[in-house]
C-alpha cells in the first residue's frame, strides 16, 4: 500500500498537465510517512508554536501522516534569480501548485475512502496567523518529522531534490510503515560552517546568520502578492531558495 500511494502521488503530477492547462512544470515528487503518534509532533507546541494542532486533532483514530515534496522544474528557480522582486513564474507556480495540490489531496482522501479508509485533508496554510506569522499546521515541520529532508540555514526544508518547491499533508487512520528519518544533514552551513549563500541571497535585509526577521520577510512576500493580484494569492519571495547549492538537490 505504501507504494501505491507513492505512485499515486507522482502519477497524479506527472499527468496534471493533461487534466488542467497550467504554466507550471514539475520534477518526480519526493513522498514520506510518519507515525501519527510520533511524539515529535508534540514538541511542535514548543517549537512552532502552543497551537500547533496534532494529526488526531484533524482525523481521531489518525495512524499515519502522508507528507510529499513536489519541486519546481529547475526553470522556475532561474527565473527568480534576478531582481527584488519575485518572477512572475514563481509566483505563478505557487499559485498553481497549491491548487493541484488542493486537488491531490482530495483525489488521495477519495481514494482511500473508496478502500475503507478515513482521511482528513488539512488546507495547505492551515491557520495562518498574520500577526505571529506561523501557522498552526507546520507543513515544513511536519515533512521534518516524516523524514523527508532537514532545514537550512534559510529556514525552508532541504530535501534530496532541493527545496525548490511546496510540500502538503494528508493524514489517515490507514496504518503505513514509517520513513526512516535517519538522514543526513543536508545544509552546508549546519554541517560544517560553510555557504551561508542563502542569507547574501536575502532582499529585504530578513535573513541573517543568526537570526531571522519574520516580519520583514512577510513584508516582501505581501509586496510581490500585491504586484502580482491578478493571478491569485501569490505571497511568495523564495530568493534565499535559488541560484544557492540546495536549490535542486542535498550540497552534502
Amino acid at each position: 500500500m505504501k507504494k501505491y500511494i507513492e505512485e499515486l502521488i507522482k502519477n497524479y503530477v506527472n499527468n496534471y498537465g493533461d487534466i488542467k492547462s497550467v504554466k507550471t512544470k514539475y520534477r518526480e515528487p519526493l513522498v514520506a510517512f510518519a507515525n501519527a503518534d510520533d511524539e515529535e509532533f508534540i514538541n511542535l507546541k514548543h517549537i512552532v508554536s502552543p497551537s500547533h494542532m496534532l494529526p488526531k486533532d484533524f482525523l481521531e483514530d489518525a495512524k499515519t501522516v502522508i507528507c510529499y515534496f513536489i519541486p519546481f522544474d529547475n526553470s522556475i528557480a532561474y527565473s527568480n534569480i534576478k531582481g527584488k522582486e519575485s518572477s512572475e513564474a514563481w509566483a505563478v507556480a505557487y499559485v498553481e501548485t497549491n491548487e493541484m495540490m488542493t486537488n491531490l489531496n482530495n483525489y488521495i482522501k477519495s481514494d482511500l475512502e473508496q478502500k475503507g479508509y478515513h482521511c482528513s485533508v488539512i488546507p495547505l496554510t492551515y491557520n495562518f496567523d498574520t500577526y505571529k506569522l506561523i501557522s498552526d499546521w507546520s507543513q515544513r515541520h511536519v515533512a521534518f518529522i516524516s523524514g523527508l529532508g532537514t532545514f537550512g540555514l534559510n529556514n525552508m526544508l532541504i530535501t534530496e531534490r532541493g527545496c525548490c518547491g511546496r510540500f502538503a499533508s494528508v493524514v489517515t487512520n490507514l496504518i503505513l510503515e514509517t520513513s526512516d528519518k535517519r538522514i543526513k544533514e543536508h545544509c552546508l552551513y549546519k554541517a560544517n560552517n560553510t555557504c551561508k549563500k542563502c542569507v547574501k541571497r536575502c532582499v529585504n535585509d530578513a535573513l541573517k546568520e543568526n537570526r531571522f526577521d519574520r516580519k520583514k520577510c512577510y513584508e516582501m512576500c505581501l509586496h510581490n502578492d500585491n504586484l502580482y493580484s491578478n493571478i491569485g494569492v501569490s505571497d511568495v519571495c523564495g530568493k534565499c531558495l535559488v541560484d544557492v547549492p540546495c536549490s535542486f538537490i542535498s550540497p552534502t
